[in-house]
């Protein structure tokens, strides 16, 4: 069996390649579920996205773990497809097989549940890990971004989120967290 690049603990945020039917690869956030008593990690798609229909038809893909905040927040809100399944920003990354394992809804929208097992791990590079609250914020932005507008959430208290989540990312975070949450507010399209 084989073991996961990076200790997983709780929900890891990770950026996910899929092949598309074009033959690139599908750049994505997918948030990865720590394996439990034995059990493999898990992750869930949200939707009918490309990660999805991708998995369906392909069986698979590459988890990344990034610590670029630019990076995430385009795998996370915008459409970005490369020639090349692991992206130049990628620390460490696991080629998975995946299996899904349940269907269910969650305020209207379909969700669909993943086992994700590593076949082939690379860590690219090993570097001491820093807390840095500029990207957990943009992290956060992003999330709110993406439900901006899902009816099962409200709007106003997303956005208030965002505020917040901008503050944090200006006050507590470096040039690329600048750019991320700018880019947060590029790619949501919304004002808040």
């Amino acid at each position: 069996m084989t073991e996961w690049p990076v200790a997983l603990r709780g929900t890891t945020e990770t950026v996910v390649t899929t092949r598309g039917p074009n033959d690139l690869w599908n750049v994505a956030a997918l948030g990865l579920r720590a394996p439990d008593g034995g059990n493999p990690a898990t992750a869930t798609t949200w939707g009918n996205t490309r990660t999805r229909r991708n998995l369906h038809r392909e069986g698979g893909g590459y988890v990344q773990f990034v610590r670029d905040p630019v990076v995430f927040v385009d795998a996370a809100l915008s459409i970005r497809e490369e020639a090349d399944p692991v992206l130049d920003a990628a620390d460490a990354w696991a080629e998975v097989d995946t299996e899904h394992v349940d269907t269910d809804e969650s305020g209207g929208t379909r969700r669909e549940h993943w086992e994700l097992h590593p076949v082939e791990t690379e860590v690219v590079r090993e570097s001491p890990a820093a807390i840095n609250r500029g990207f957990n914020a943009v992290v956060e932005a992003t999330v709110a971004a993406s439900r901006l507008d899902v009816e099962a959430y409200d709007t106003e208290a997303l956005r208030e989120r965002l505020r917040f989540f901008e503050e944090v990312a200006h006050t507590c975070g470096g040039d690329r967290e600048h750019e991320a949450i700018e880019r947060v507010r590029e790619h949501a399209d919304a004002d808040w």
